[in-house]
């Protein structure tokens, strides 16, 4: 895929502020796209003629719609929507948990995603043409872990509500994809690195993997969104899509 094929386009992600989100919009941004940022505190891209960026948490629908509102004044139509925005606390065994953190850990994995799909599908039918959905899933969807209730229940219901989107929506063009991007090295491993044994038995594997640097880079991870959003020999009727190692080409 060449980044010609990225001349014009507009890609909006959440959760820009750190992490994965962030190293997003700096290589989505060397990409050449136009960028449509938001997280609860400043956006790592500052705003400019090629980005629009907004302090916005993304449970709060009436400024999401505001801000896609300004987007497509400025820039037109949204291409591609990456749902990244998420946490991992609380690290406890289920009987630990408290009502109080699993609801809030639920509202912000799932139904900040919701959210976001519902917005991006609505603003899709209003430009009358397609686009792609990328919803950020993890390995935690599909495999259990001992002190992750939470953050499995939240992506294995990402995993299925992106399901959903995609059956809805196909009608107008709209392909929407769960992509677990693998093991990047962000502040949420490192607090995954911190975690005791006895809140989170699985540690020594992470632990053991930073030892080893056996991690996707961001960079890695942002050039195969945009390959799965654009490159058309990358375009697939599978919606839960799961990157492979970044060591595994080389």
């Amino acid at each position: 895929m060449g980044a010609p094929s990225l001349e014009g386009r507009v890609a909006f992600i959440s959760g820009a502020s750190r992490g994965i989100g962030a190293g997003l919009a700096q290589r989505f941004s060397q990409r050449g796209l136009r960028l449509v940022l938001c997280s609860r505190t400043a956006p790592a891209l500052a705003c400019s003629e090629s980005v629009l960026a907004r302090s916005i948490d993304m449970r709060d629908e009436a400024g999401l719609s505001a801000l896609v509102s300004e987007a497509a004044q400025r820039f037109g139509g949204i291409d591609l929507w990456v749902n990244n925005a998420g946490v991992l606390e609380p690290i406890e065994p289920i009987r630990e948990v408290s009502i109080e953190a699993f609801r809030e850990h639920l509202d912000i994995n799932l139904t900040g995603v919701f959210i976001g799909s519902r917005c991006y599908a609505n603003h899709l039918r209003r430009i009358g043409r397609g686009g792609v959905l990328i919803n950020l899933s993890s390995g935690a969807a599909w495999k259990p872990y001992a002190g992750w209730g939470a953050y499995c229940a939240g992506k294995a219901g990402v995993e299925r509500l992106t399901e959903v989107v995609a059956l809805e929506e196909a009608g107008i063009g709209l392909r929407a994809h769960s992509v677990a991007p693998g093991v990047v090295d962000t502040a949420m491993q490192e607090a995954i690195r911190a975690t005791p044994e006895t809140k989170f038995p699985a540690v020594s594997r992470f632990l053991e993997r930073k030892r080893r640097g056996d991690f996707n880079s961001v960079r890695y991870v942002a050039d195969e969104f945009l390959a799965i959003a654009f490159d058309p020999a990358r375009e697939s009727a599978q919606v839960a899509i799961r990157l492979e190692n970044e060591s595994a080409g080389v």
